[in-house]
């Protein structure tokens, strides 16, 4: 499949689309302020053990501190099958080099590894480690074997790491190969040195910025055209392309257009579209899909579409159109962790078969890893998709300040019936002359109209007049009240 890469470079953040027949498949967002830190080395401090949780918390010099669990202790997996609890492999104050394997989300901190491991464009570098993995997407069992025998004779004599051979790496020339070794040695080095001569804590590696990463892990064989918009970042690009994957380099252009490149390719369009809730499908149906701190649920609605044949036929069809789409707003939201899918029932086996099958192929497209575990008695299909970063709604948004994020706000009425209720609770504490209430216009508006006589009826009960004033500032839910 034929596939573009849009770049989009800004000095504040650089935005980055990839395109399939036309359509945005996946959006990266990378800002300046606040990159991503997955991939990058720190040297950290332990500040605490908790026994209980078989965990501890890193000082790396984050915002937060980072989060290190036991089962990410490389002397855990190093040989020795027995688990060992954490107490024992590590203690507070003791200084470990970690890698961030998840960003931070939300209150939780980033995550770490002491399993150290570099990516090249065709290789990933375990220092720590002795063997050489083969990615499972490459061949047969033949071809694989030959792969790392290939590996192990361009190996330097001295070399103590180990690698993982990337699924790109299968039809690489010798001389590749070689380079993208020569590389991660190099960059390991540079590492060790800053490790020996910081002080905890500290930065010793940043990984690639956003660009770079789309030619390092994401441009493949079926990369048609890579697009930039800015001749800096143009430049910059095809040097660290020439460098480290010449192969590349004949495939970057820069747009020099007057329209926004966004723009021209309707991207811009597709980031407003994937923040909403709504997502109509073509047939006339509608998927409602909703995101929590504890997953993500998506419903699948026949809307419009009334079909040709018969009310079975619709269903079907509206399902297996929803399940494509399904897969793509994964992708274009970076929705990850669990996800509940609630497809219309359908009474057929075949047809709950074949829209599985369709949404199993239209998943296989994606690049993050994918679990889905079929249908439930319920009729719900549930899988989990990983999570590396934050999702596209988080990098953009933020809970709305007048409903707190519940998404729904109190009705005048009900408002209008609190700030009674208060009036009452103040009159019987306070003693004023006067009491005058503050709240939105469409509150205001409601006690002048429809609950006028409740005003009057309470002024008369508490013995103080009660004056209003509307506030255009005020949200719906906000009101005070002054004792005059």
């Amino acid at each position: 499949m034929n596939e573009e890469f849009l770049i989009n470079f800004t000095p504040q953040e650089t935005r980055v689309a990839l395109m399939q027949q036309g359509a945005v498949q996946e959006l990266h967002i990378e800002r300046t302020g606040g990159r991503g830190i997955v991939g990058n080395i720190y040297l950290g401090k332990v500040v605490r053990v908790l026994p209980g949780m078989q965990s501890a918390f890193i000082e790396a010099g984050l915002e937060r501190t980072a989060f290190l669990h036991v089962a990410d202790i490389w002397s855990e997996k190093n040989g020795d099958k027995t688990v060992r609890p954490i107490e024992r492999l590590i203690a507070e104050g003791e200084t470990l080099m970690v890698q961030v394997l998840k960003d931070p989300i939300g209150t939780k901190g980033a995550r770490l590894s002491t399993q150290i491991s570099l990516a090249g464009r065709l290789l990933v570098y375990l220092p720590q480690e002795h063997h050489i993995g083969i990615s499972q997407k490459i061949g047969d069992e033949a071809g694989r074997e030959s792969l790392r025998e290939r590996i192990q004779r361009l190996l330097p004599a001295d070399e103590q790491g180990g690698y993982i051979v990337r699924t790109m790496a299968e039809n690489a020339t010798d001389a590749e190969l070689a380079a993208d070794i020569a590389y991660l040695r190099r960059l390991w080095q540079e590492i060790r040195h800053r490790a020996q001569s910081s002080t905890a804590p500290a930065l010793l590696h940043h990984d690639l910025t956003l660009a770079q990463r789309v030619l390092r892990d994401l441009a493949g064989q079926d990369t048609g055209r890579i697009v930039i918009d800015s001749r800096e970042t143009f430049q910059k690009l095809s040097l660290f392309a020439q460098e480290y994957m010449p192969q590349l380099a004949p495939l970057l252009s820069h747009y020099t257009g007057e329209r926004p490149l966004f723009d021209l390719y309707a991207v811009e369009e597709e980031i407003q579209k994937a923040l909403a809730r709504r997502v109509d499908l073509k047939s006339g149906g509608y998927l409602i899909i909703d995101q929590t701190e504890a997953m993500t649920t998506i419903d699948v609605n026949t809307g419009a579409f009334v079909g040709a044949r018969n009310f079975d036929d619709t269903i079907f069809k509206t399902n297996l159109e929803a399940a494509q789409t399904i897969a793509r707003q994964l992708r274009l939201r970076n929705l990850g962790g669990i996800i509940i899918v609630d497809f219309i029932d359908m009474e057929s086996p075949e047809h709950q078969a074949a829209v599985l099958a369709e949404l199993n192929k239209a998943l296989g497209r994606d690049h993050t890893r994918i679990s889905v575990n079929g249908f439930t008695q319920l009729g719900l299909v549930e899988l989990t998709r990983k999570r590396t970063r934050e999702s596209l709604a988080q990098i953009l948004c933020e809970p709305c300040p007048t409903c707190g994020g519940r998404g729904v706000v109190k009705t005048a009425q009900t408002v209008a019936y609190e700030i009674l209720r208060e009036l009452l609770r103040e009159a019987r504490q306070f003693a004023a002359r006067e009491m005058r209430v503050l709240a939105a216009p469409a509150v205001i508006d409601l006690f002048l109209d429809e609950e006028s006589q409740a005003v009057a009826m309470l002024s008369g009960f508490v013995g103080r007049p009660i004056s209003l004033q509307a506030e255009p500032s005020y949200n719906q839910e906000q009101y005070d009240i002054v004792l005059m």
